[in-house]
């Protein structure tokens, strides 16, 4: 997401629907709100304050997108392969491919540094519901939004004074029927400690994405560091390395991003028809560009292969919830939960569904432009978030659009001012595409394409701007940080103007949106939250935020096509699996350590626990409070989950700690990682040798 699109992703998609009480393992549970007594009722038996406590100090948000845990006192962090595939392909070149080949670090002085990354740690949660909405009071559409904007500023100005070291966040819940103040402990110096091979991580390709069986090593290690050393982390979490047991209860702890659960029908409606659709065809449209182009070199191919990656996990996604919503059962069950809703429901004179379906019926309006006088790329990227700082920078803190507030700052300019590459036929290719999808969208005569345009061809304009950019030096980008408006000004870089030109018509757009679209959104989500806890008491959790969230489940299989599907994987399976061709080629080292790998080691295994993306990198967590995995992807069936939960199949997919620790020792060896592991040890319940 570019940096202005950004700015409004939590006000402009708010979920502010319907809900019903969470049933089975369902339920992204805030820590401030676990529900111990449903969970005791289910299992006979709950984490206690003081377990919760214990987890939540070593649960780790990274920025990057993903979650992880802190595993030793040296700030060693667990998390997933294709969470820090980014830090391995930006420290890459054609004479060093880390993404193909991994790392391994046994000494500190080689452990790389991860561009953009940072750790954080929640330290506290706040109820400031009150006086957030004291300062709306009756306001509305615009009006709304700024005052609500500005008191959050305020309220995080005040709780982190020390911004080097601490990151306040208030945080929508509910659609705006409740904010939280969420403390932060961050490290802004996060390095890569070990991966494997991309194949290992990567064995099945697209195909096997979001299925089960799975045979991934899809781990990585970071470690944080403060100036210049790895920081103290006593309250880590404690490493397990076993196999799962079927049927034992699991806690996936981390980040889920967003989800759509508490959605009208209304907001479904543009979903399925307007939103998804637009991002299914133009997605693939940009993969199959992507593809023809790394195909022209086996240079192409290493710098193109991290964003093909990811575009073709996030399509994958995007048609697993068109899947979804073209599902006639599941939509009923949607529907039969908000008139139960309704009938359940004292909202008075007030017509939430009514102004939501409003606010929606505006914002299809508002939609296209709004998405696509937004150009992709990294160096155009760079350039708005420049330009728009040099306005924010000026104004009063309470002025200021999201992102750039004091708060936010370090993290923009950390993520506008640390070193990575940038390929211009990769910038070129996403910029031309944008840009040419702009045009058919919003057709040739449009004003909006006209302005991005001119006279010019996608194609011209984006070879113009890349090749005579000077945005991708980190030096000369923090000269214009630095700078400011005088600098942004006086700059003679075509991307910079270019991003200045673009610049009124998207703040007209986004005024637009908040009077039209967020700020009703506000109003109606308060009332709609009101009415569902007034009918549904503490029953509710609200929809995935990107914060952190605790959901319980268990080891278990399902039953697909008839079949039961069996819990787990083992590592001797891989070699079953492959057949010598891409997508199920094997990994290098693990063809060459065949003999010495224990192929009875369990490798991937499913949970019930209720996760989305953001969960990616999540520890999974024993009932003693030790990790005996990482989650890194679900199954088919949890592509639905953005919009609701089937117990019956949806299922978390992990890689257990048990095979992790197999390659630690035998294929991608790194003994002293493997001691510093050791230093704080679990119950050891390691599979037989």
């Amino acid at each position: 997401m570019s940096a202005r699109l950004a700015l409004l992703a939590a006000a402009s998609f708010a979920a502010i629907g319907f809900a019903t009480p969470a049933a089975a393992e369902e339920g992204m549970w805030t820590f401030d709100n676990f529900p111990a007594e449903r969970m005791r009722e289910q299992y006979g038996w709950a984490p206690d304050q003081q377990w919760l406590d214990r987890v939540r100090a070593g649960a780790v948000r990274l920025t990057g997108g993903c979650s992880a845990s802190f595993v030793s006192p040296r700030g060693l962090i667990l998390t997933n392969h294709h969470c820090i595939a980014s830090c391995l392909f930006d420290n890459s070149s054609d004479t060093a491919d880390y993404l193909d080949r991994g790392h391994v670090a046994n000494r500190l002085e080689d452990e790389l540094p991860c561009p953009g990354q940072q750790a954080e740690i929640v330290t506290s949660i706040t109820d400031v519901t009150a006086d957030i909405k004291g300062a709306i009071g009756t306001l509305a559409g615009k009006a709304l939004t700024d005052a609500r904007d500005a008191r959050i500023a305020a309220i995080e100005a005040a709780g982190c004074t020390d911004r080097a070291t601490t990151r306040c966040q208030v945080v929508t819940l509910f659609g705006g029927g409740q904010y939280k103040l969420y403390t932060y402990r961050k490290y802004s110096d996060i390095r890569l400690v070990w991966a494997g091979e991309d194949r290992a991580a990567t064995f099945g390709g697209d195909p096997d994405n979001f299925n089960f069986p799975r045979y991934s090593l899809d781990a990585a290690f970071l470690r944080a560091y403060e100036n210049d050393r790895p920081v103290a982390t006593p309250q880590h979490l404690r490493w397990n390395p076993r196999a799962p047991q079927a049927g034992e209860v699991t806690f996936v702890v981390g980040n889920p991003g967003s989800t759509s659960r508490l959605f009208t029908q209304s907001q479904l409606a543009f979903e399925r028809e307007v939103r998804l659709p637009v991002t299914v065809a133009t997605t693939s449209e940009l993969r199959g560009r992507l593809i023809r182009a790394m195909e022209e070199s086996p240079q192409h191919h290493r710098e193109g292969l991290d964003t093909l990656n990811g575009l073709e996990n996030s399509l994958k996604v995007q048609i697993g919830r068109t899947k979804a919503l073209g599902d006639p059962a599941f939509t009923r069950t949607l529907a039969d939960a908000e008139r139960d809703l309704r009938a359940r429901s004292s909202v008075g004179a007030a017509d939430p569904w009514g102004s939501v379906e409003q606010a929606v019926t505006a914002y299809r309006a508002l939609y296209l432009p709004y998405r696509f006088t937004d150009p992709s790329g990294d160096l155009y990227a760079y350039a708005q978030t420049l330009v728009m700082a040099a306005e924010e920078r000026g104004k009063p803190n309470g002025e200021r659009l999201p992102g750039f507030t004091d708060s936010a700052l370090p993290l923009t300019e950390k993520r506008l001012l640390d070193q990575r590459p940038v390929y211009p036929w990769l910038d070129e290719l996403m910029m031309s595409w944008s840009l040419s999808k702009a045009r058919e969208y919003l057709g040739a005569d449009d004003p909006d394409t006209r302005l991005l345009l001119g006279q010019e061809s996608p194609e011209q304009l984006a070879r113009r701007l890349v090749t005579g950019t000077r945005l991708a030096d980190p030096a000369y980008r923090r000269q214009l940080w630095e700078g400011g408006r005088a600098a942004i000004e006086a700059s003679d870089d075509p991307m910079i103007q270019y991003a200045r030109r673009l610049d009124p018509r998207q703040r007209e757009l986004e005024q637009q949106v908040k009077q039209r679209y967020a700020g009703p959104l506000t109003t109606a989500g308060a009332q709609l939250a009101d009415a569902r806890l007034a009918a549904f008491g503490d029953t509710l959790y609200p929809d995935a935020t990107f914060t952190l969230r605790i959901s319980y489940g268990r080891v278990q299989g399902w039953t697909e096509r008839g079949q039961e599907v069996p819990i787990a994987t083992t590592m001797g399976g891989t070699f079953d699996r492959a057949t010598g061709n891409a997508p199920f080629d094997l990994a290098p080292a693990f063809a060459a350590n065949r003999a010495a790998i224990d192929p009875a080691t369990a490798y991937n295994f499913v949970t019930t626990n209720d996760i989305i993306g953001g969960n990616s990198g999540s520890p999974v967590i024993d009932r003693d409070g030790t990790v005996i995995g990482a989650a890194f992807d679900g199954n088919i069936h949890s592509l639905g989950g953005n919009y609701g939960y089937d117990p019956a199949l949806n299922r978390t997919v992990v890689v257990s700690t048990d095979a992790v620790q197999e390659a630690l020792e035998k294929i991608y060896p790194a003994p002293a990682l493997v001691a510093e592991l050791r230093a704080a040890p679990a119950p050891r319940q390691r599979r037989r040798r």
